[in-house]
């Protein structure tokens, strides 16, 4: 954005209020494109407090890395973290606070992240991927209609190509 409001006013010689409306931007945004190339940094914020989900973070997060090692049928969900800190903790906070720290702490953790490979083996000479159509060719000036077989063998990945002409 930064470097089109510079070309424009370079190359088409706008006034700060027409690159504003061309771009769609406060006057602001283009004079402080104007002024540098590099758009200012993002304002941080601090760190807002959470007095009610605060007390109980550590357990939380305890819980989500132990749910690493148990089968995924038995891991915590949300509503079940929650369902546990007002049983054993006397939590007093509501289910919507928890299911949000624990979503946002799962991707922070990598507790969401499942890897899965499956191995394919293809035995030589026991599978292939065939595929047979039509195209069409100009050659000589004329238009040509031709087929095509095409095979791949799957445990080589090598391809074989057989074109022919249709009269």
């Amino acid at each position: 954005m930064f470097e089109r409001i510079r070309r424009d006013r370079r190359v088409e010689r706008l006034s700060i209020r027409e690159l504003a409306e061309r771009r769609h931007v406060h006057r602001r945004t283009v004079r402080q494109a104007l002024a540098s190339a590099v758009p200012p940094p993002r304002k941080t914020y601090a760190r807002r407090p959470r007095p009610a989900i605060d007390a109980h973070v550590e357990v939380i997060d305890g819980w989500l890395l132990a749910d690493r090692d148990v089968p995924p049928k038995q891991r915590h969900t949300a509503r079940r973290v929650w369902q546990r800190l007002v049983a054993e903790h006397g939590a007093r906070l509501a289910e919507v606070t928890v299911s949000r720290y624990v979503a946002r702490r799962r991707v922070e953790l990598g507790v969401d992240r499942v890897e899965v490979a499956v191995p394919q083996t293809h035995p030589p000479g026991a599978e292939a991927e065939v595929d047979f159509g039509e195209f069409s060719a100009t050659i000589a000036g004329t238009l040509i209609k031709l087929w095509m077989f095409v095979m791949r063998l799957s445990h080589s990945g090598k391809a074989l190509q057989q074109r022919a002409l249709r009269h």
